[in-house]
């Protein structure tokens, strides 16, 4: 039994950290424009991805803010609900900066981790929601 209590607090602990490593994405990252932080957080080939994909949407985006709403560990795996918002000052997916903003954009992601530093990533975002708010396509209407 004791080494079973030994075995679950290392994993505790370990989740801990991988949950601070996603936060730090968020606040450092996201939050604050950091992007030198990506490669404290990331494996050298996640890192030059996910630059790849943050970078524009900050530029973008600017003044985005992330919050995160719920974080969730296991061993090597965080699960992470947030809130998105900005306003677009610079071309995004081809649209013209339109000065509008989006507000409480949902988006769920899931990391792998291994020695504190992202493996994998993978999610989903409510970029319907962001279109619509932004002004890039109709918001529907009921039939």
């Amino acid at each position: 039994m004791l080494v079973a209590a030994g075995a679950r607090a290392a994993v505790g602990a370990v989740s801990q950290q991988n949950k601070a490593v996603v936060r730090r994405l968020v606040d450092e990252v996201m939050n604050a424009g950091h992007l030198e932080v990506l490669d404290e957080i990331y494996t050298a080939r996640m890192a030059a991805a996910a630059r790849a994909w943050i970078a524009p949407f900050r530029a973008s985006f600017p003044d985005v803010r992330m919050r995160v709403i719920d974080l969730v560990a296991e061993g090597d795996k965080v699960a992470g609900r947030f809130l998105c918002s900005g306003t677009q000052s610079g071309e995004w997916q081809g649209h013209p900066p339109t000065g509008r903003r989006f507000e409480r954009v949902a988006e769920v992601y899931f990391f792998e981790l291994r020695d504190g530093r992202i493996t994998r990533a993978w999610g989903m975002e409510d970029n319907l929601s962001r279109m619509q708010q932004l002004g890039h396509i109709p918001r529907s209407t009921p039939g």
